[in-house]
């Protein structure tokens, strides 16, 4: 039932979720979270952050996470965690390869319509705000500390965030370089 349940979840935020991963996110995160209690907040801030690390896309890579820790903490089983990995990712990537297929086929002779052109302007908020959702939903006390309880903490993480959006947006600092920067900043200030 668990792997129903999960392929059911995974299918319906693949169907969903407009934005490519980071739209996703808020999605995987409410479902998993609050919605099944398959892991916790943290457990899901950390799959995240190894999500942006893999290769991949982050929503498929976090699915895949997901869907490991989802079954691997009901069952206790390394065999049925991987299982529920394949299932987790096949299921988020299914509506997308039906919907490829579809659009494929019917894009290329309707793309100049007017409907589809009123489609494609309606989902652009849609995608911005689930990038914004997903923006918050990473906000949290996890990535940030809590400034009552460690002001210090707090205070680096906002520096290093800020940081980091001067060094990528104004002095086009390559990103890949700019997360080795905060990496270190974080092991001298933090420990």
């Amino acid at each position: 039932m668990l792997f129903l349940t999960l392929f059911y979840t995974f299918f319906l935020i693949g169907a969903f979720g407009f934005g490519g991963g980071y739209g996703m996110l808020s999605l995987i995160q409410h479902e998993v979270v609050v919605n099944h209690h398959w892991i916790t907040s943290a457990e899901f801030t950390n799959i995240v952050a190894i999500s942006q690390m893999t290769p991949g896309p982050i929503g498929i890579n976090s699915a895949t996470y997901c869907g490991y820790a989802a079954v691997h903490h009901a069952t206790d089983s390394v065999l049925l965690g991987m299982a529920g990995s394949i299932t987790a990712t096949f299921a988020l990537m299914l509506p997308s390869f039906i919907m490829m297929l579809l659009i494929s086929k019917m894009f290329l002779k309707h793309m100049k319509s007017p409907i589809v052109q009123s489609v494609f302007t309606g989902l652009r908020p849609a995608v911005v705000g689930l990038l914004a959702a997903a923006t918050l939903m990473l906000c949290n006390e996890e990535n940030f500390y809590s400034p009552v309880e460690s002001p210090w903490h707090f205070g680096v993480s906002i520096f290093i965030f800020i940081m980091t959006f001067v060094g990528v947006k104004m002095v086009k600092v390559h990103p890949i370089r700019m997360i080795v920067y905060a990496a270190f900043a974080g092991l001298l200030l933090l420990y």
